[in-house]
């Protein structure tokens, strides 16, 4: 059996502004994951900045998707992975601060797996039915692009679980999270 983990999962603003966070929320809570803290926030800068933190291997990553998706669409790119990922990360930020975000961290077996698969891939087109962003999310890069802005997927997934705990640290304090029995537990984590 694998341990329980903990994942960070942020309703972006145009999910909340387009009143999913109910829907949203209830999918998790339907395959057995369990929220143990939850609130709504408005994220200012410092904070939309951490979370989207300037590390060198994520701005790298960033871009060099960027430049891929930009090269699968036909666009040429001339500048840097990292440049495009800087200019990626500025996006988020301001996307991220526009209005009021649902922050919610899950825990269950496997939970930043599991939160990954029910959200879809990053790209709505690419997201497959039945996950949230291939049911809700309908923006593309191309449109994105065009507006100048980040694509509009509705929610952030921790990727990695070590990702997990630096984001609910940076959303949460101890007092926020809570420690609670679904009564499911019983039967998913029981001995023999």
């Amino acid at each position: 059996m694998s341990a329980k983990e903990r994942t960070l999962v942020l309703i972006k603003p145009d999910g909340v502004q387009r009143g999913l966070i109910g829907d949203i929320l209830s999918r998790f809570e339907r395959c057995g994951l369990k929220v143990i803290g939850m609130k709504m926030a408005y994220a200012d800068e410092k904070l939309a900045g951490d979370h989207y933190i300037a590390d060198e291997d994520w701005l790298d990553t960033v871009g060099e998707k960027a430049r891929k998706a930009y090269e699968q669409r036909g666009a040429k790119v001339e500048r840097k992975n990292r440049e495009i990922g800087l200019e990626i990360r500025e996006q988020l930020i301001k996307y991220l601060v526009m209005s009021p975000v649902v922050a919610f961290v899950l825990e269950g077996h496997n939970a930043v797996k599991h939160v990954r698969k029910i959200v879809g891939a990053t790209s709505p087109g690419d997201a497959a039915p039945g996950t949230i962003r291939g049911d809700y999310s309908f923006d593309s890069y191309a449109l994105a692009d065009k507006s100048k802005r980040p694509i509009q997927n509705l929610i952030h997934a921790s990727g990695e679980v070590d990702e997990a705990e630096r984001e609910i640290n940076l959303w949460f304090t101890d007092k926020e999270l809570h420690s609670w029995q679904r009564t499911d537990e019983a039967l998913l984590y029981r001995k023999g």
